[in-house]
């Protein structure tokens, strides 16, 4: 064999082995996609979600049971979380942009109500905060985060299908996959 015919098999057999892990990373992204698109809640978590009511802090109380029938970010969050504070700018872009299509966001605060309160008047953002305290931190858990971490985000569809779960700071590529 020629020095060119070492080559050109070399650059076939590397160009193969580039359109297989290509089309595994599709097919896995496509199945990741499919069994997102119909994952519905369990039941009992859907029921508590829907009755679920968090003091907002004006002083009046939000019942999630509002919120139903249109796509829902939750996203959970904390004044003294650096990736909480950072994501909250591109979730108020987002909420701005897409509030006229629908689109809801909610912020449960895992904090003090007087941290959140100083929070929210020195960076104020369009989209309701709620208290959550301990009790969000559980709600989280019920959510599925079960690390109890922060920042934590779970995005429903209109029907209350989960369409992302996503524990850690979010990207503006996390928002465009929602629309």
């Amino acid at each position: 064999m020629t020095e060119i015919d070492n080559k050109s098999t070399f650059l076939a057999g590397r160009r193969s082995l580039v359109l297989a892990a290509g089309a595994a990373a599709l097919a896995g992204v496509g199945v990741g996609w499919w069994r997102l698109r119909d994952q519905r809640l369990p039941m009992e978590t859907e029921r508590v979600l829907w009755s679920a009511a968090f003091d907002q802090l004006d002083g009046q109380v939000l019942a999630l049971a509002s919120l139903k029938g249109r796509p829902l970010v939750i996203n959970f969050w904390a004044t003294w979380c650096p990736p909480c504070v950072e994501e909250m700018p591109l979730l108020d872009r987002f909420y701005q942009e897409n509030k006229v299509k629908g689109w809801q966001i909610l912020g449960i605060a895992i904090d003090q109500p007087s941290s959140v309160r100083r929070f929210q008047a020195q960076f104020p953002v369009s989209y309701p905060l709620v208290l959550g305290g301990l009790q969000g931190n559980e709600f989280g858990r019920l959510l599925g985060n079960e690390q109890g971490s922060l920042p934590y985000t779970l995005v429903l569809d209109r029907e209350g299908r989960v369409l992302q779960r996503k524990l850690g700071r979010l990207d503006p590529s996390d928002l465009s996959a929602w629309k």
